[in-house]
Order: structure tokens, then sequence, then C-alpha cells
């Protein structure tokens, strides 16, 4: 592994990407297995002005370890310690900001009780749900990003030493991270230009719906819900801070209408769920809501997924992605969907962002389901871009424009 990258990397991610401010509490999420990485960032994090660097270690083995012998209601009874350990920064008069370094092993949960696990996994969300709105609605600056562990690099790499597929990762999230540029803020900086020429457009556009289609039978059409707004790259957090949600990210989003989304759509990629993989699966729209789905693979967890509350079977986003992403020209799936969903167009079922309505951060539930945005304890990406996606869009004055030809921007 190349320690400079390394460095440039972690700095990216905390002075830009989270975009640490003076004074603010800083809370991390790092792999046990990935030390010298929560160290690089609480690093930068205090160069950055961060007053408190906070670190929640998490553990694949151990986490299994709980899903495995641990009865579910006790896994399921959170202790409210565990909301105010991050609520008690969020109120701080200094506020706080919050990076989730992933490196989990895709398939870390394989062969346990799947409905178990949703089920807990939607009652600890349900539980933080206070802390989750302030990163849905752009309260506090958000990032995610990723780094290799050794479980997923020879998942990504298999069949080489485990020390082989790791710097293999290394260097392939490097490249596709713009760090191995030498200047990733600067490369950075382009890339975010360039997501805002199209987020503009899109929005200039006042879209009323998009129809998506490919050879492989996808059919879809999305209406946008009231007052929708695209968004890019880049964020900005209550506090007038630009942040980058996500790194990488090569998506322009929008928030579906939850009612007006018809026709069916196939999978272009595996999905990774609770630990284990969801592969050629396709669903079926009526009206907002999944009538039909099916998967060659573990199609029993796309129909735990759909049902893990009422509105899980509704979508909460459509993302547009090219075909070029550096994500998708590497040729190599990743299986971890903050890479995944990067390399091609996706929707995601269950939540909207608030965010993606005009003003809607300011908006209390029931205001934003009446513009039509989804809710729902999950927010799950899956990916639908193919090489030869088309997609037209229609103004809200009954004129079409083409978005993409052929997987592309057509702008």
């Amino acid at each position: 592994m190349n320690q400079h990258y390394l460095q440039l990397y972690a700095d990216f991610i905390v002075k830009v990407g989270v975009n640490v401010q003076p004074r603010q509490n800083f809370i991390i999420r790092c792999p046990v297995t990935m030390p010298e990485f929560g160290h690089a960032c609480v690093k930068a994090g205090y160069e950055a002005g961060a007053k408190n660097c906070i670190v929640r270690w998490e553990d694949d083995k151990l986490s299994r370890l709980h899903y495995e012998y641990a009865k579910e209601e006790d896994l399921a009874a959170m202790k409210p310690y565990e909301l105010r350990s991050y609520l008690d920064y969020a109120e701080d008069p200094d506020g706080c900001c919050t990076l989730a370094i992933h490196a989990a092993d895709p398939e870390a949960l394989a062969g346990l009780d799947a409905a178990k696990i949703n089920r807990v996994n939607l009652a600890r969300r349900k539980f933080l749900k206070p802390w989750q709105e302030y990163t849905m609605n752009d309260r506090v600056q958000w990032c995610v990003a990723a780094v290799p562990a050794p479980s997923w690099a020879t998942k990504v790499f298999p069949g080489i030493p485990v020390e082989e597929a790791m710097e293999k990762l290394w260097a392939l999230i490097f490249d596709v991270c713009r760090v191995s540029t030498g200047d990733p803020v600067s490369a950075w900086k382009a890339h975010v230009a360039e997501g805002r020429r199209h987020r503009d457009q899109l929005n200039a556009w006042n879209l009323d719906h998009i129809h998506m289609t490919s050879s492989n039978g996808t059919d879809l059409t999305v209406g946008l819900a009231d007052d929708a707004t695209w968004e890019g790259a880049s964020s900005k957090a209550e506090n007038g801070t630009d942040f980058i949600a996500n790194v990488p990210t090569e998506e322009v989003f929008c928030a579906p209408h939850r009612e007006r989304v018809n026709g069916i759509v196939y999978g272009t990629k595996p999905y990774v769920y609770n630990g284990q993989l969801i592969e050629g699966w396709h669903v079926t729209f009526k009206d907002g809501k999944v009538v039909e789905h099916g998967a060659e693979k573990n199609a029993s967890l796309l129909a735990e997924l759909l049902s893990t509350d009422e509105n899980a079977c509704r979508i909460g986003e459509i993302a547009l992605v090219p075909a070029s992403s550096p994500i998708n020209q590497s040729g190599v799936l990743f299986y971890n969907t903050l890479f995944d969903e990067n390399a091609a167009c996706h929707i995601a079922f269950g939540a909207g962002y608030p965010t993606n309505i005009k003003g809607g951060s300011k908006m209390n539930r029931t205001e934003l389901l009446a513009k039509g945005l989804n809710d729902s304890a999950i927010h799950e990406d899956v990916m639908i871009g193919a090489p030869d996606t088309n997609v037209i869009g229609t103004t809200k004055d009954g004129k079409e424009v083409t978005i993409f030809t052929n997987g592309e921007w057509a702008f």
C-alpha cells in the first residue's frame, strides 16, 4: 500500500468529504481491521480543528456472533445511551460531523437467519431515527467512504494471496476515488463542477417524469415528487458547510413520487443485503408499489427486503450514473454498495431524502408524504443501469428532453 496515498485519501475524506470545521465534534465509525486508517482520519480531523475525534470501532466477526447466538428480543432492545452517544454531540453548541468507514465482508452474515437480522436491523433503525434524521436532512456534514478488508479483498479478487488482493483493492480504490492523480482535491473540484452542471440542467428542465429503457427488458417510468430537486456530488449542511456524502460518487439523484412509478426494471449487478448476495433480480411497479418480483439467487431475501415495512416496496431515490463512471470502467464488481451504486444508474427501496424536496429539510413527515416523498426505515440502493440505458425526460409542460443515450449523458 502506498502510504503517501493513504494519508492523501484520509486527508481528502476528512477535510473535503466531511469538511470538518473548527471546534466541531467529529464522530468516526471505523472497522477494527483498519486501525491505521482510523488513526490517519483522527490526525486529519484534529488538523482541521476538531475539538473531539470520537472513534466507534466496528467488528464484522463480533456482529456475526451476536446475530448467531443472542436472542432477537435482546439484540433489538437498545439502551438510551446508544442514541444519546450520538445526540449529545449533535446537540453540542459546536455541533458535530460524522464519517463512516466501510470495510465489510460482503458475506459476513451468510448462512444466518436473514429474517431475524432484518427484524433486528429494523428495530435498531427505528430506535436511532432521531440521529439518522440529522444525516438524512443534512443537518450535519456526513460522509461514507471505504477501505479494504481482507475478507472483502479476497471476494473481489479471488484465487490470489490475501496480501496481494489487499494491494490490488487499495490501488483500485485510490484510482476510482481520484487519489492516484496525486491531487485529489483539484480532481474532485472538477468532478463536482461537472456534477453540478448536470444537476442544474435537470432542475432547469422542471421535469414531471423520466422514462428509462434498456435491451435487458427494463421499461420504467418514474414520476418525480412534487417540488422535487436534483442533487449532485456535493451537498450543503444546515450550517452552510459544503460536504461530499459519498466517496466515491458519480450520481445525480432525485426523489420519485411514491405513487407514480410504473413498469419493470432488471438489476444489472448483484446486491449485498444483510451480508448475502441477491442476484439476477427484477421488480415490477404499479402506481409506485412493487407488485411482482423475483431473483435467480436469494429471491427470499429480496422478499424480506421489500416487506421490511409497509413502504419498503416503494422507492425513495432515482439516481443517474453514466456507464463511463470510473467504477464501471474498472470492470470490477466491488460487492459493496458504496462503489457498485456509482457504477450504474440505481433506485433505492425505502426512504427518500427530504433534501430532494424544495424546502424539505424543514418539513415534517406528513408534509413530505403530501409531496410524494417515500418514508421507510430502510434505504437500500440497487443497480439498474446498463451500457445501453436510455433516459427520456418529460417536462411539466409536456416537452420531451433526452437525458441519457446508450448509457451516457446526452448533454
